[in-house]
């Protein structure tokens, strides 16, 4: 796409409730049809070059480190938020003017096609920030996009810090961004950890830019499957499971 577009996966996470079956592996390294969860991530990305994708890696980051040579790499130690991991990776991007994709390196079923979708949206649309959403039925621990009245992007609020009302809500926060270089480093200093987990959420900073009279865009570039992520040992074989049927395995 363009020379001006990098991108930050987040893969620093442990996978705590994939480590049932006794494999000791960083949850992105756990594999869905014989291949890593963040391979499939990579390949989504691959209309950039390697160099141009920062990965932060946390637990046993050597092994993702050994198992992905070619791309940058930042550690986030100790592990406060996908915020804070955004924030480790500022180093790698002194200079940098353009635009900057945030990905989860556990997320294996997101197509190229929506990553570039979500880009392009960006660009056309000149906004500060764009997020991706889609909608399910599906009980995903994501958090819910909150709209004003005119239909709007309002804020993100994380699924532990739903109430009632807004865990109803069926438009999901896929975890996938894209921003303005210079919007991001701007809004990352003014997260604080006010919430359930004590974390630094990425979610806080589109909704403060808003504040700013910068704009923000949902891109709705993905279907309900697309962004089931793993989470658990049932979520990677429902994601075994789908891969498969893609590749008309199953």
């Amino acid at each position: 796409m363009s020379e001006q577009l990098k991108a930050i996966v987040l893969a620093a996470g442990k996978g705590t409730r994939l480590r049932t079956e006794g494999i000791e592996l960083p949850k992105v390294l756990r594999e869905a049809a014989d291949r890593p969860l963040l391979s499939y991530v990579l390949e989504g990305l691959s209309f950039l070059p390697p160099e141009d994708i920062t990965l932060v890696v946390g637990y046993e980051g050597e092994k993702v480190t050994a198992a992905f040579p070619g791309y940058p790499k930042v550690y986030q130690c100790p592990q406060l938020g996908t915020g804070h991991a955004v924030q480790c990776a500022e180093s790698a991007f002194k200079g940098f003017g353009g635009h900057i994709l945030i990905c989860n390196g556990d997320m294996p079923l997101l197509p190229r096609s929506a990553y570039e979708k979500l880009v392009r949206e960006h660009l056309e649309q000149g906004n500060a920030c764009t997020l991706m959403a889609g909608v399910t039925e599906e009980p995903l621990p994501y958090g819910r996009i909150l709209r004003d009245e005119e239909g709007g992007f309002l804020r993100i609020v994380e699924d532990r810090d739903c109430t009632e009302e807004e865990r109803k809500i069926r438009e999901l926060n896929t975890g996938d961004y894209i921003f303005d270089a210079a919007q991001l480093w701007r809004a990352l200093t003014t997260l604080r950890p006010d919430n359930a987990q004590g974390e630094y959420y990425i979610t806080d900073a589109p909704s403060w830019l808003r504040k700013q009279g910068e704009k923000v865009g949902v891109c709705a570039a993905c279907t309900a499957e697309d962004m089931i992520g793993v989470n658990d040992v049932e979520q990677l074989r429902q994601v075994e499971e789908i891969i498969k049927r893609r590749r008309g395995e199953g």
